[in-house]
Formats: structure tokens, sequence, C-alpha cells
């Protein structure tokens, strides 16, 4: 089982609700196990998991042979990692902290090919796990096919929020609750269900649907997360694999000593 090229993309696109899985513990394995249970697609976070770039090219590969669309959360203000990520297989990136439409512009710049933006030509481990042979069908298809997420979890990103909806290149905006929620208590709280945060999340589920992006949340279980499908998010990702782990491990114990 492989996953058919840019099938997220299109499927966004064409306006369905996607869930995805989230992983941090550098485990290719595991990524692979998670995406084989059916998500459509993986998130393998660079910015605060484990992965390191061998760890994130075979995690890649294993998604992507397990069914699923490998999307990668690069390290903040690392855009030169943007297209190294595409270019192994990624079909989607998540950017953190895009705070202006001047950060919003760098990212797509790195992420789309002319005439859009200016991404370097070097696809040949993402044409590989495609099956494609001929370099122009990449091409072609590329900047349609991979997404930038651009992630708004900042004060300043909030405010800019619309500008950075409207920027070419730019396909989704991704909600980081924590991040948010911690900004706007001042660093005091990061209550994800507070009046202000809640507030916050559906202003930028308006932004994007007004400048005809993709609304996009992190989500920490699936109860969250059908609430935020409700509320209009059509890319939604839940838990982690740590947070599996854990969870199951507990459960175990639980039932062990009950």
């Amino acid at each position: 089982m492989t996953a058919t090229p840019f099938a997220l993309a299109r499927r966004l696109r064409a306006g369905e609700t996607v869930y995805s899985a989230w992983c941090t513990l550098a485990s290719p394995a595991a990524a692979e196990t998670i995406a084989r249970e059916g998500f459509a697609a993986v998130v393998l976070d660079i910015q605060h998991g484990l992965w390191d770039t061998a760890s994130l090219i075979a995690g890649v590969g294993a998604v992507h042979h397990g069914g699923a669309a490998p999307i990668v959360r690069v390290p903040l203000n690392d855009f030169a990692f943007v297209s190294r990520a595409l270019d192994v297989g990624g079909e989607a990136i998540i950017a953190p902290m895009i705070n202006t439409p001047a950060d919003a512009r760098a990212f797509a710049a790195v992420a789309k090919y002319p005439p859009l933006g200016e991404r370097s030509w070097g696809p040949q481990r993402a044409m590989a796990l495609q099956g494609r042979g001929v370099p122009v069908d990449y091409l072609r298809e590329a900047n349609d096919g991979t997404l930038t997420l651009a992630m708004i979890e900042t004060k300043t990103a909030l405010g800019n929020v619309e500008a950075i909806a409207a920027t070419p290149g730019i396909d989704a905006l991704f909600v980081g609750p924590y991040d948010l929620s911690t900004a706007l208590s001042g660093g005091t709280a990061q209550d994800v269900t507070a009046p202000q945060v809640e507030q916050a999340i559906d202003t930028i589920c308006a932004a994007a649907k007004k400048a005809g992006k993709i609304p996009g949340i992190y989500c920490r279980d699936t109860e969250r997360a059908l609430a935020m499908a409700k509320r209009g998010f059509r890319f939604i990702t839940i838990g982690s694999d740590l947070g599996l782990v854990r969870e199951g491990a507990a459960a175990m114990l639980k039932a062990l000593k009950g």
C-alpha cells in the first residue's frame, strides 16, 4: 500500500475534511504503523520532535508506503529546510511562527516553483516515491500538489492574519493553539478553550475561508477534533505518537492494577 501522489492536496482542495496523525518520536516504523491504520496524512514534527534529517528521510518513505501523505513541520525560521523536506517526499509543510506577510512570502518562495516562488529543482526522492520518471510530470503538478501551511500562533500573526492568508503561495492557515493560548494569556496559561483563544481560533478560520485557503488546527484529542470540524476546520491533526504510547501504557497498567 502506497500513497497516491498529491492525494492530500486534491482532497483538501475539493472541500473534504481530513484528519492527520502527528509523530514526534523519530520512529519511521511507528509512523508507518499509524499511517496503515488509515490516516490520510501523518505529520513528522522536526520543530519539537526528535527527528533528524536521516530519520526524516526514512520516515517520509515509511509514511508514503503506509498509504498516507507525509507532512513535515520544519524548524523555526528554517526556510532552507522547506524545499529539502519537499525534495525527500514531503507533500505538505507546516511552518511555525509565520507572523507577518513577509514571513509568508519567504515561506512560499522556497516551497513553490516559478513563477509562484523560487524553489530550487531537485526532487529525486519525491519522484521515486511517486513512481515518476519524467521530471516535468512532477514539476507540472507540484505547486498545486504540495501544500504550505502557515502557523498562526502569536498576537502579531493574529493581527496580520488576513494579509498572511492572502499571500500567494500560502495554501492554508494552521492554528497552533498552545502557543496561541500562551501568547494571548501573556505567558500565564495554556488554556486552549479560554474565551479569547476560542475567539482567535474562529478569527483564523474565517480569515482562511475569506481568502479561499484551507483552515487547519492541531487538536489534543478526537473530541476536540470533531468539534473543530463542526466549526469549519478542514485539516485537523490529532494527538501524537508519544501520547498514544503513554495513554496505551497507562490504560494497560490501570487494568492490571484494577
